[in-house]
């Protein structure tokens, strides 16, 4: 007996020497942390030791490191920067912020503790300057581990919680990759200076910037590089706030790719079809973020309202006899200044948005122009079945009367058919949008209208989208349209592309940035037909929008054709098929 308990406490010795076996390798790699290494208590040698404990609570020594900090490669935890920046990415002034805003501080606060396991925290990694830029009563952050990059070894950290002090920025993810860190430690978060983002802002184990974005011209000394747009895309940037009147705004950055190699050039493609190739994400899981960042992604807005229609909507007939769940008084925000709102969670026809939007410019009513050009949106509502039973058995097929370009463009024109020339007829609503806006930016009656009561019973479909609202501020256009009838399944993604589509156009045509499209919606609806179908949508996680870049030269409303518009970076879930109901 005497023998067993020998051998088991024996082999608590060779566990707590492999332990140490550790220590002696943090230290190897350039970190040093301070240990209070609790030894086994054998409370009693005839019964069985059943654990061994080893907390970490505090550092006592700084260790012996390398010269160049750093030693052999092993695995590296990967890392998401938080950095305040101008416009040209000036950090500092004279070693300090050159700016002081409650709201920075608040946010970096809020995403640099917040853990969703609370039994774990999250490590911030900074240079020494940095460390020595925070103010002594506040350091080290609280309720993180501070990670501080120097080869110095003048630092004494004897009595301080929660430090740990590195040679290199490689040691300290080396570090943070061994146990225990790699249990204790949700998320790395690199907070500078100004030596560490230059160095490792756009490297490939960056998993995410989160940028505090000063449009104010303020004077700095110390830069960092601009993001590499060719591997991040925005996620989520907040509505600009103004505070101390500085400007600013909240942006995270993914990563979608790895490197270089895949850009989001074109290579010549027609900018309304999808370069699968240069498009296609390296990336397809973005739950990395902290929550607090994952869930401010914009498509929310869409997928929590067909998830709340589909979960306590009303049940209603409909002029179709499919039936319906809806909720009436709806209202969906989209910030147009960084990304597209162009939904991921299914492949919108993005082909079909423009095609539509540039046939309701001219003013066409015309089904088979986009018929031609193999846009089938409208053929259900313009075939010769569906007119003859509203009652327009006199129309051609394919004339759908008097609907939304007709308005836009000849508002209180006598409509006699499709084929008619309208020029100079009419009042051109569009026009008049724009002249507003360039001349008259504050004026509260910048209005664009497609309901004519007058031309209702003349139209294949009433207008559904039918109120849009312009407004100029700080030198960005926004837009709120209301929609009487929003079909949530089809219809909705391509009404929220189509306006943000518009507005972008106007804004370039008046020298303006795009602003907020807000999207205020009447009676939301699902048909039951769709609901499987949206219920496997809502089930998707949302991937950053793309970019949408448009030709510079054009200043013409009329002068925009379908390849003057490029999607940069649109990779979206497949197709979810919904039959549309007529």
């Amino acid at each position: 007996m005497l023998v067993a308990e020998v051998l088991r406490a024996g082999s608590y010795i060779s566990r707590f020497s492999r332990h140490a076996c550790k220590v002696a390798r943090f230290s190897s790699i350039g970190c040093s942390f301070i240990s209070q290494v609790k030894r086994p208590q054998f409370l009693d040698l005839s019964s069985k030791i059943s654990s061994f404990r080893c907390s970490q609570s505090r550092l006592v020594a700084m260790a012996t490191a390398p010269a160049n900090g750093d030693s052999e490669s092993g695995p590296q935890r990967n890392y998401q920067v938080v950095v305040a920046a101008t416009r040209d990415m000036g950090i500092g002034k004279d070693g300090v912020l050159p700016w002081k805003l409650l709201g920075d501080l608040k946010f970096f606060k809020e995403l640099t503790l917040a853990t969703s396991d609370p039994a774990k925290k999250n490590a911030v990694i900074m240079g020494r300057k940095t460390w020595e830029s925070i103010p002594v009563k506040s350091r080290p952050l609280p309720g993180r581990l501070n990670v501080i990059l120097t080869r110095s070894g003048s630092f004494d950290f004897a009595t301080v919680e929660n430090v740990v002090i590195c040679g290199s920025m490689k040691s300290a993810l080396e570090l943070l990759a061994s146990t225990p860190y790699c249990l204790s430690i949700e998320k790395v978060f690199v907070i500078g200076g100004g030596q560490v983002l230059r160095e490792y802002l756009n490297r490939p184990a960056c998993e995410a910037i989160h940028l505090t974005d000063i449009q104010s011209s303020i004077e700095c000394d110390t830069f960092i590089p601009p993001i590499d747009f060719s591997v991040f895309q925005p996620w989520y940037s907040s509505f600009p706030v103004v505070e101390s009147n500085i400007r600013h705004s909240f942006v995270t950055f993914v990563r979608v790719r790895k490197s270089l190699a895949e850009t989001h050039e074109s290579n010549g493609k027609e900018s309304t079809e999808v370069d699968t190739k240069n498009d296609k994400f390296e990336t397809e899981n973005f739950s990395f973020l902290p929550k607090m960042i994952f869930d401010r992604h914009e498509e929310y807005h869409y997928l929590n309202l067909v998830e709340d229609i589909i979960r306590s909507g009303a049940q209603k007939n409909d002029r179709t006899g499919t039936g319906t769940l809806s909720k009436f008084g709806c209202q969906m925000r989209f910030n147009l200044r960084k990304n597209f709102p162009l939904l991921t969670t299914k492949r919108v026809f993005w082909r079909g948005v423009v095609e539509e939007l540039l046939w309701f410019i001219s003013g066409s009513t015309n089904a088979k122009v986009l018929q031609e050009k193999g846009i089938h949106i409208w053929d259900g509502n313009a075939s010769r079945e569906y007119l003859d039973s509203v009652g327009l058995a006199h129309r051609e097929e394919g004339d759908l009367g008097p609907v939304y370009g007709f308005q836009w463009r000849h508002f209180g024109a006598e409509y006699t058919d499709m084929h008619a020339d309208y020029t100079g007829k009419g009042f051109d609503q569009l026009m008049d949008v724009i002249d507003k806006i360039k001349n008259n930016p504050d004026d509260r009656r910048i209005i664009l209208s497609a309901w004519n009561p007058s031309d209702l019973k003349k139209m294949a479909l009433p207008p559904c989208h039918m109120f849009a609202q312009f407004y100029v501020e700080n030198g960005e256009l926004s837009c709120q349209m209301y929609q009487r009838s929003a079909d949530m399944g089809l219809g909705v993604p391509f009404n929220i592309a189509s306006y943000s589509l518009l507005t972008y156009m106007i804004a370039q045509v008046c020298d303006l940035s795009p602003g907020d499209f807000v999207h205020v919606i009447g009676d939301a609806h699902v048909y039951r037909t769709h609901v499987r179908a949206l219920e496997e949508q809502i089930q998707k996680m949302p991937k950053p929008f793309p970019i949408l870049k448009i030709n510079p030269s054009k200043k013409d409303i009329d002068s925009f054709v379908a390849s003057d518009f490029k999607l940069v970076g649109y990779d979206p879930h497949q197709k979810i098929e919904m039959k549309m109901a007529i």
